[in-house]
């Protein structure tokens, strides 16, 4: 940073600068659980001297305090992937059932708002498209913070709810899905060639909550690659040029998550393995009814008290996926 020539970049500064803060933190974070860790050898030591029940009780608080955190510090090491690091795009598409999966949808989008706050990021809504009765038929959001793809890739897959429908006059149980789709945000300085005759780019004019300009030009871009049939569209700011930016920027990450997903489809084909893609392939469950319970069908994990995990309790599923992919 004290090179003269340093700022002369803006944006590859600021990538330099949040990569120097993410390691600053983890030394923060180690020094901190070693400084907890000698505190507790000094009571352990007067707990044997002087066997004070108070002082064994500090104890035993303070270990599960130095746990947790050295979970938390663990699972940090663990987001060592390209692009971990990196802002995440989130994307819920609704599955067949109208409302009552565009409802789910909301949900859904209400559960990772609240996660993302309680982590600190900031939430921009990229693109909102309403239901027609309730609920959203599509949202993409991109979620701004230190290691936010490295955690909300583990949300990737379908969603399934069961639950007694509020829309069903007769109150009958009702399963609806919803697809979740988790890209990084690529910086500039990630090389995706997109080129101009492989896409196709359209205007239309915003949707939704949105400020004076809503409705009154044609600000919203949609851009399609053909190649592949990828769609991204982008609709939050006031200019075009803007909207057409963003977009660009999701349409690379989608590339290039698609090209990751190639490879990996390519490997687990050598391997032998045999990889479910679909609907059918719902990576969490969530039954409201006639119980209540939230699994995630890939690590086994169950939370019985449903209402705590679609208000943004969502940490133990996130750390138990990503412990599993390094055992």
């Amino acid at each position: 940073m004290a090179a003269p020539q340093f700022w002369d970049d803006q944006k590859k500064a600021q990538t330099v600068i949040n990569e120097a803060n993410g390691l600053k933190h983890l030394l923060e974070d180690f020094a901190q659980i070693n400084e907890m860790l000698e505190d507790l050898e000094v009571t352990y030591e007067l707990v044997k001297e002087e066997s004070d029940l108070e002082l064994m009780a500090d104890l035993q608080s303070n270990m599960k305090k130095l746990i947790k955190e050295a979970n938390r510090f663990e699972l940090h090491l663990l987001l060592s992937e390209p692009y971990d690091a990196n802002n995440a795009i989130l994307e819920l598409h609704p599955g067949a059932g109208g409302t009552e999966s565009q409802d789910w949808a909301s949900i859904l989008l209400r559960m990772y708002q609240r996660w993302a706050e309680d982590k600190g990021y900031k939430v921009d809504v990229l693109n909102y498209l309403p239901g027609e009765e309730a609920g959203v038929k599509s949202v993409t959001l991109l979620i701004k913070g230190h290691n936010a793809y490295g955690y909300l890739k583990a949300e990737k897959g379908v969603h399934r709810l069961v639950r007694i429908s509020p829309f069903d006059s007769s109150g009958r149980r009702h399963t609806s899905f919803v697809s979740c789709d988790v890209t990084p945000e690529l910086t500039d300085d990630v090389d995706i060639e997109v080129k101009a005759e492989d896409i196709k780019i359209d205007t239309y004019r915003a949707s939704g909550a949105g400020g004076q300009h809503v409705n009154t030009t044609d600000s919203a871009v949609r851009i399609t690659h053909i190649p592949t049939n990828t769609i991204v569209t982008c609709q939050n700011e006031r200019s075009q040029i803007k909207n057409r930016e963003s977009a660009m920027k999701m349409l690379k990450s989608k590339l290039y998550q698609l090209e990751i997903e190639k490879q990996q489809e390519e490997l687990a084909a050598l391997r032998g393995e045999q990889k479910e893609i679909g609907w059918g392939s719902q990576i969490r469950s969530y039954i409201f009814h006639p119980y209540t319970m939230v699994k995630d069908h890939r690590t086994n994990i169950e939370i019985g008290n449903g209402q705590s995990v679609i208000d943004g309790n969502i940490d133990p599923f996130i750390d138990a996926y990503l412990r599993s992919q390094v055992d």
